[in-house]
């Protein structure tokens, strides 16, 4: 809990920039992500295989995947700053916990999604 009021200003300005970030990261995550279906979509047209078609979403599914889950990490945090930059009441700490278990059970879907196993599975490689 912040007392001086410049310093929760200070918290709430850095809150706000994680947030853009996460915003941000989702939103040119997905652009570049596009771009890359785009460009390697008309490759895969000269090759006209099937096997690079599945592939090529599978690429663009992981892709997407990842830059949402950099985003939803910088969510997160701003929600945890801003939370703790406040009195702590019961319902802002409620608020926070329900927030953070919606977006852990989405990053472990996506984690799943991209990779093919749960985060705490070994890789298989090696």
């Amino acid at each position: 809990m912040l007392t001086d009021p410049q310093m929760l200003q200070f918290a709430i300005a850095v809150a706000r920039i994680f947030e853009f970030a996460g915003i941000g990261a989702i939103v040119v995550g997905t652009l570049v992500a596009l771009i890359k279906f785009g460009l390697a979509g008309v490759g895969a047209r000269r090759a006209d295989g099937a096997e690079g078609k599945s592939e090529l979403s599978s690429e663009f599914r992981k892709n997407l995947g990842r830059s949402i889950l950099v985003g939803l990490e910088l969510l997160v945090a701003a929600d945890i700053i801003r939370t703790v930059s406040v009195v702590p009441t019961l319902e802002n700490v409620l608020v926070l916990a329900l927030i953070v278990l919606i977006r852990t059970f989405l990053s472990m879907s996506l984690e799943v999604e991209i990779n093919g196993r749960w985060p705490w599975q070994s890789s298989g490689k090696g």
